[in-house]
């Protein structure tokens, strides 16, 4: 793999996009690959058309044999070691796409404050919370560095939430993300300005 080679894409899958591409209404289309969800969970690495004029500035391109694959930036870091193949079978053959990082965080320096929370949660409050069935995630980050998060499996209800979310979440985040002025649980009911009863 070359070093402007963001991901693998084997013969046999190169030669079926390109029979894919030679069937769209265009000349120039192209295929994008990109992760929904990177450094979740939740990751989803998918592979979509892209018509002339979509793609970015900043995606990596790749040229393939009979076309070029731009890769979403942001993906980049992902899709480190993926590979995209081709196997015929009995039905005509699947592409498959193998991306073994692409639920694992990955923090550098120019990483976003939003990113950062995720990799502190994935990796370092999750693991201790799933022993009791419980898992937190990032609901939102306000501009001025607050982050929300969202309580689910068996910490929704718990009666520990608030003592988990003081003591150990927000010092865990506060600690290890400086620039972030504030942790708050979705369901934050110190909020009050506008609740019916004060």
């Amino acid at each position: 793999m070359s070093e402007n080679q963001a991901i693998t894409i084997t013969e046999p899958a190169q030669a079926y996009l390109a029979e894919l591409l030679k069937k769209q209404d265009s000349d120039d289309v192209a295929v994008r690959v990109f992760i929904l969800d990177a450094g979740t969970p939740k990751a989803e690495t998918c592979i979509s058309f892209c018509r002339p004029g979509e793609e970015k500035e900043s995606d990596v391109v790749q040229e393939c044999a009979g076309f070029r694959a731009y890769v979403d930036e942001p993906s980049v870091p992902f899709l480190e070691d993926a590979v995209v193949d081709y196997a015929k079978d009995a039905m005509g053959g699947q592409l498959t796409i193998k991306a073994p990082n692409s639920r694992l965080p990955k923090i550098t320096e120019d990483s976003s404050i939003a990113d950062r929370v995720n990799y502190v949660l994935y990796n370092e409050i999750n693991p201790g919370l799933a022993a009791h069935g419980g898992n937190v995630s990032l609901e939102e980050l306000y501009e001025d560095n607050i982050a929300v998060l969202r309580f689910g499996g068996g910490c929704q209800g718990c009666g520990m939430v608030d003592v988990t979310l003081k003591q150990g979440v927000e010092k865990t985040l506060l600690e290890q993300i400086p620039q972030l002025k504030e942790v708050r649980d979705v369901t934050d009911h110190s909020q009050r300005e506008n609740a019916y009863f004060k």
